[in-house]
């Protein structure tokens, strides 16, 4: 089992939030959850659970979409949820366990 522990959009490159809004900020997070996967021998087809958090549940229909780009017809388990805050004041945050095959 691989567990990933909250990934947020930071720029690697530059360890700083990416510009832009919800969706900029959903994208990058992502990208930093699939390189996670990749270094741990795993893909998006290997996630049986996410925990998404936003810092507001009116962002849900635009991650909802980004988060169906990714997983395609691959559906694991998810939970989401609004908090108060998130690491660096980012709007998106994502947590995961994946099943190495």
């Amino acid at each position: 089992m691989v567990f990933l522990s909250g990934c947020i959009p930071l720029v690697p490159e530059t360890m700083k939030v990416i510009e832009g809004g919800i969706e900029e900020q959903t994208r990058q997070a992502f990208r930093n959850f699939q390189a996670v996967l990749k270094a741990s021998g795993c893909t998006t087809n290997d996630v049986v659970k996410t925990t998404v958090f936003l810092q507001s549940l009116g962002d849900f229909g635009k991650v909802n979409e980004i988060y169906a780009e990714i997983f395609g017809e691959h559906k694991p388990a998810r939970s989401c949820v609004e908090v108060a805050k998130l690491p660096l004041g980012v709007l998106f945050e994502i947590e995961g366990i994946a099943v190495r095959k």
